[in-house]
């Protein structure tokens, strides 16, 4: 007999498309590093309520870059991915308890702005040039605390960072991806902590984990650091794409 939670969850509206976003957010991690909440996020919360929205990506991203963490892990350099976090792990906690006053309307709003900003920002070439000193990496990731408590999205302030280092692309995609990793860790906790961690979600997340490690394979697969510029391109107009199609004026 199938349990109550995971028959509701099997049971969502629009369940096939948060799939389907599961698996486009997938390949766009593989290849590019980031933007898997960019893409997700819009379209999850055309269903879901902000909260439970973040815990579906939140448990589908813990399982999703396991396939390629491994290889991951190795490129990485630890010491810039220990700085975020301890940023993050500051004001994540102010931005979560932001979130649970929103609502959903403008949590959709906050994420399409996000990832039409974030695009913008990249293909107008702003980037941060100064040194990455300890304070820097500090401040990003309580910025990326922050984005991703109130609004699902870490990912742009470590993405303008790191795009701005002379690093190799395959550097800043490890670094990128691993710290990704540990906010969805920290953040499951920390909602766990809160007492607002539900079932249903949990599943959906599970159950869309399964696309997304599917993607997020074949982006692996395909990335190609001579090409990076040309994943990259792609990267930013699924993310652009997605953006308006989450903002609430379609219904």
């Amino acid at each position: 007999m199938i349990p109550a939670d995971l028959a509701a969850a099997i049971a969502t509206p629009g369940l096939i498309w948060i799939a389907a976003g599961a698996l486009v957010a997938g390949c766009v991690r593989g290849f590019s590093g980031f933007g898997a909440a960019l893409v997700f996020l819009p379209v999850a919360g055309g269903f879901l309520s902000p909260l439970w929205a973040l815990i579906v990506l939140t448990v589908m991203d813990v399982f999703g870059p396991l396939p390629t963490l491994r290889r991951t892990v190795p490129q990485a350099r630890l010491t810039d991915v220990a700085l975020l976090w301890a940023g993050m792990a500051v004001a994540l906690p102010i931005g979560l308890w932001l979130l649970l006053q929103l609502d959903p309307a403008v949590f959709r709003y906050l994420v399409s702005f996000a990832g039409i900003a974030v695009v913008a920002i990249l293909i107008a070439g702003f980037r941060y040039h100064g040194p990455m000193t300890p304070p820097v990496m500090l401040g990003t990731g309580a910025m990326s605390g922050f984005l991703g408590g109130v609004a699902g999205v870490p990912g742009p302030p470590v993405i303008l960072l790191f795009m701005a280092s002379p690093s190799p692309p395959s550097l800043v995609r490890a670094n990128t991806m691993l710290f990704l990793f540990l906010f969805d860790i920290t953040l499951l906790a920390l909602i766990a902590w809160q007492g607002e961690l539900s079932a249903v979600p949990m599943w959906i997340g599970a159950l869309v984990a399964v696309p997304t490690m599917i993607g997020t394979w074949i982006g692996s697969a395909i990335f190609d650091p001579n090409r990076a510029g040309l994943y990259r391109a792609a990267g930013y107009g699924i993310v652009l794409a997605s953006a308006l199609r989450g903002l609430p004026i379609w219904g």
